[in-house]
C-alpha cells in the first residue's frame, strides 16, 4: 500500500481525504497497527489505482495513470515479440544447413 502510494506520489493525508478516513488510520495500517475493514480495502484499492487483492502482494508492480494501461500492455508485448525474433533469428543462424528434403513419389 505505501509503496503504490509513493508511486503515484499521494501523501497519506492525500489517501486518507480520498477514502474519507483520517490520516493517522492511514499511518496505522501501513505500519501494520491496524487491519481495515474489506470496505474500506475496496476504497483504499480504488484510490490507488490497484485492485484490492494487489494491497497484500510482496511484488510491487509498475503503476500507470489512469487510462495509460493498454499503453503500457503494448509495450510489453511489443517487447516479447522483439524478443521472440531475436531468438527465432537466432536459432535459425545456430541451426545446420541441411538439403532441402524432396518427399517420394507414390
Amino acid at each position: 500500500m505505501k509503496e503504490q502510494r509513493r508511486i503515484l506520489g499521494i501523501s497519506q493525508a492525500a489517501l486518507a481525504e480520498k477514502v474519507n478516513t483520517s490520516t493517522h488510520y492511514i499511518g496505522m495500517i501501513e505500519t501494520k497497527r491496524k487491519f481495515p475493514t474489506p470496505e474500506m480495502l475496496e476504497r483504499i484499492a480504488a484510490a490507488l489505482e490497484i485492485d484490492a487483492p494487489a494491497l497484500f502482494s510482496t511484488k510491487t508492480y509498475p503503476s500507470a495513470p489512469a487510462g495509460t494501461m493498454q499503453r503500457f500492455q503494448e509495450l510489453v508485448l511489443n517487447d516479447i515479440a522483439q524478443v521472440i525474433v531475436y531468438r527465432v533469428k537466432e536459432l535459425e543462424r545456430e541451426a545446420p544447413k541441411a538439403a532441402p528434403q524432396i518427399p517420394p513419389k507414390p
